[in-house]
């Protein structure tokens, strides 16, 4: 008779010390909330509760790029991601003062392009459902991009650099008198589906301000191919200033070392810049 009123004393003073540890499991409220992404790299990423115990479901409101999640494995696991949505869960409740992110780029590119979280765990609440909300541009007609601070591994994990690397040529100086541009320097880029030209570009004195709000890339032959301007700095070139501008195209295939002619348009004027020549693609990894 000993041994079970021994035993049963024994169940009894572990369930009064398990009692408070799911007491606290019980109090911890779950939430459904509305979290805005962060505009830029700069801000701060929004705070998402999660505890070992409870998933927690992200709805996005636009088709997101599964690809492109990160996460610390050791920490976090993804229970599940679909077009629009992921799920993930902790490996065990996050220690005080820790916080791990996750992060996931939107499918159509359109900023603010990515989409990352904060988590936390909190003894009180726990969040259940996020639903996403992705601010909307504030001047979407403006046709040049304002370049974004870009991290090491988003290269990658978005395709634009693959294991054949990236290469490059120079290209000429170049002065268009007759338009009122000198070209200062100039570099071509090929990489994984895209081309880029990097110029700099001087606005002769006495011309008016100039801004390029379209770019064409023409080659010898196909079809021309339509360039994306981004703008470092002021999109604006003053006379007698100095800018940097850079052209990027999306392209499928092309011919060994094409030659293309650089057509940029804008306020009144257009400047050309002739024998482009695209680098060749990449053998094993070598510029």
């Amino acid at each position: 008779m000993i041994q079970p009123v021994r035993l049963a004393l024994t169940l009894v003073l572990a369930w009064e010390a398990a009692t408070p540890a799911m007491a606290a499991q019980e109090e911890r409220a779950k939430r459904d909330r509305a979290v805005s992404v962060a505009n830029s790299p700069a801000d701060a990423l929004p705070v998402v509760r999660v505890a070992h115990d409870t998933p927690t479901l992200f709805l996005f409101p636009a088709p997101i790029n599964r690809k492109t999640l990160t996460f610390d494995e050791s920490r976090i696991r993804v229970l599940d991601a679909g077009e629009r949505s992921v799920i993930v869960q902790p490996v065990a409740d996050l220690p005080e003062g820790e916080r791990y992110e996750v992060g996931v780029f939107f499918a159509d590119g359109r900023a603010p392009a990515r989409a990352a979280f904060s988590l936390i765990t909190d003894q009180t609440e726990v969040d259940t459902r996020i639903d996403v909300q992705r601010p909307e541009l504030t001047d979407i007609a403006c046709p040049v991009d304002v370049p974004r601070t870009p991290r090491p591994e988003d290269f990658v994990l978005l395709g634009f650099v693959d294991k054949e690397g990236v290469t490059a040529t120079l290209i000429k100086p170049y002065d268009d008198a007759s338009q009122g541009f000198s070209i200062v320097s100039a570099i071509a880029y090929r990489g994984q589906g895209w081309v880029l030209v990097d110029a700099t570009i001087r606005n002769h004195p006495g011309r008016s301000i100039w801004e390029p709000r379209e770019a064409v890339l023409t080659g010898r032959a196909g079809l021309p191919l339509r360039a994306r301007l981004v703008t470092v700095e002021a999109g604006e070139i003053v006379p007698g200033g100095s800018g940097r501008i850079l052209a990027v195209a999306e392209v499928n295939q092309l011919s060994a070392s094409p030659v293309f002619t650089l057509e940029m348009v804008g306020d009144g004027r257009m400047l050309t810049i002739p024998n482009v020549r695209l680098p060749k693609v990449a053998s094993g990894g070598t510029p």
